[in-house]
């Protein structure tokens, strides 16, 4: 039996979006795959990619991911890959035609959560939102602070 001797080998976070968890109510999550060039994975592997104002659309019965930035390899050559393309999402199909159908309804949204790693390959977490508004965003600040409070109080004891 081989051992590994890299800490944390099976799941290894490369970037997350905070700013969604703020700005959208995180209804449902799932994991896509998603098609790279052999540069950007290089990039990747580097820690080079911001999900910060990316989002996904369903077009033409596939999921692509727009908006995410991936720095272009400071090695690469002329087949460097575009620092902001249009990347597609690979999911089950049965999976897709639900996502399709919420989608749908008045208000959700399909926004990145984060990129990482499973073994050799770059996965991403997409989540099913709804946007939140500035009432929400205050209770959700509260209760935030509330729970901090609480185990500050706890800790002290």
């Amino acid at each position: 039996m081989m051992s590994n001797n890299k800490p944390n080998s099976q799941n290894r976070n490369i970037a997350q979006n905070r700013r969604a968890w703020h700005e959208h109510t995180v209804l449902e999550t799932f994991e896509a795959g998603i098609v790279l060039t052999g540069t950007e994975i290089k990039s990747i592997r580097l820690g080079k990619v911001s999900l910060a104002e990316s989002f996904c659309r369903i077009e033409k019965g596939e999921l692509f991911l727009y908006g995410s930035q991936i720095a272009p390899y400071s090695q690469g050559n002329i087949h460097n890959h575009a620092q902001d393309r249009v990347r597609k999402l690979l999911i089950q199909k049965k999976e897709l035609n639900r996502l399709l159908g919420k989608v749908k309804e008045q208000g959700l949204t399909l926004i990145p959560l984060k990129m990482y790693f499973v073994r050799a390959w770059v996965k991403v977490e997409v989540g099913l939102c709804k946007g939140k508004k500035l009432h929400d965003k205050r209770e959700s600040i509260k209760a935030k602070e509330g729970k901090r409070d609480i185990d500050r109080a706890m800790k002290g004891r």
